[in-house]
């Protein structure tokens, strides 16, 4: 009888001790605090990737340009016009002198088509349609249009960049390793968040990494290395990374990125998290919205 006792009590023990990650973890973070669609300054338009109709937002700066331009491309999932994160970006921007062109990602909004089992390449044919759209945009400069992908447009960007000749090209929060080697340590770190040890998060995630592969959202991503397509880019590039980034290992990242030829400036803000945001304010942080702007300007200065 005794050695059950002990037994149970043991187990107890050994649970209570596995419950010990879920009363010290770290507040997570809240969404981003961002512009709202309302208060902004754009114009409706449309553009066609073969027969897909995708439509976007135009933001203009003020005056009579011509401007250098900006091709935002989206992250994982459908988009939404009124996402503070990407509103953030197009608002700095166009603030400072630069147009953007924000589309709504197909099948998302009003645009055509369906992202949902779309791979990286099909989906770089719809960047590269809307870099065509915004490089033939009167007010702007077609010689000084870049892309800027976020999350994993940062995955995207190198792949358009490939079939065009943007001015220059941006990754924000996008992986530099494989799709495999990003899902497992953002599946790892999910379970961690919601309250346990690393090593069981690791022995969970053998088990729902492979279930994720499964799906036929990431078949047509699963073996995608970018940088392969990031090697052979000749345009100026400009990786930034949030530290404690829990969807994109950093460090590695950051380590096959100094390996690329070319100019290649490469920042990593600390404590930004995926979203390179202020903990306390929830907003972009400024040194990062700033070197971003001033990196645009820079590549696309006229002589």
């Amino acid at each position: 009888m005794r050695w059950i006792l002990c037994a149970i009590g043991a187990t107890v023990l050994f649970a209570a001790f596995l419950f010990i990650p879920f009363f010290l973890k770290d507040p997570p973070r809240g969404g981003v605090v961002g512009p709202k669609l309302a208060d902004l300054k754009y114009e409706e338009i449309s553009f066609q990737n073969g027969d897909l109709t995708l439509s976007a937002l135009l933001f203009l700066p003020e005056g009579g340009g011509p401007f250098p331009g900006a091709a935002l491309i989206h992250g994982s999932g459908p988009s939404r016009r009124d996402n503070a994160w990407y509103l953030t970006f197009a608002q700095h921007l166009q603030e400072n002198g630069i147009a953007v062109l924000l589309p709504d990602k197909r099948g998302s909004e009003s645009s055509g088509g369906d992202w949902r089992g779309a791979s990286f390449e099909v989906l770089a044919t719809d960047t590269v349609a809307a870099y065509i759209r915004l490089a033939e945009t009167p007010e702007v400069d077609a010689g000084r249009v870049g892309l800027i992908g976020l999350s994993q447009g940062g995955l995207i960007a190198p792949v358009a960049a490939a079939d065009i000749d943007p001015a220059f090209v941006v990754s924000i929060a996008g992986a530099g390793v494989t799709t495999e080697e990003q899902l497992w340590f953002e599946e790892v770190n999910n379970i961690v968040e919601m309250g346990t040890f690393r090593f069981v998060a690791r022995l969970i995630a053998r088990i729902t990494v492979p279930r994720i592969q499964a799906s036929s959202i990431w078949r047509p991503t699963a073996g995608f290395d970018p940088m392969p397509y990031w090697a052979g880019i000749e345009a100026p590039v400009f990786a930034a990374f949030g530290g404690g980034d829990t969807n994109v290992p950093v460090e590695e990242s950051v380590w096959r990125f100094r390996g690329l030829p070319g100019s290649v400036r490469i920042e990593v803000y600390p404590d930004g998290g995926h979203g390179i945001t202020d903990r306390a304010t929830g907003r972009v942080q400024q040194p990062f919205l700033d070197d971003l702007a001033a990196f645009v300007r820079n590549t696309t200065a006229q002589p």
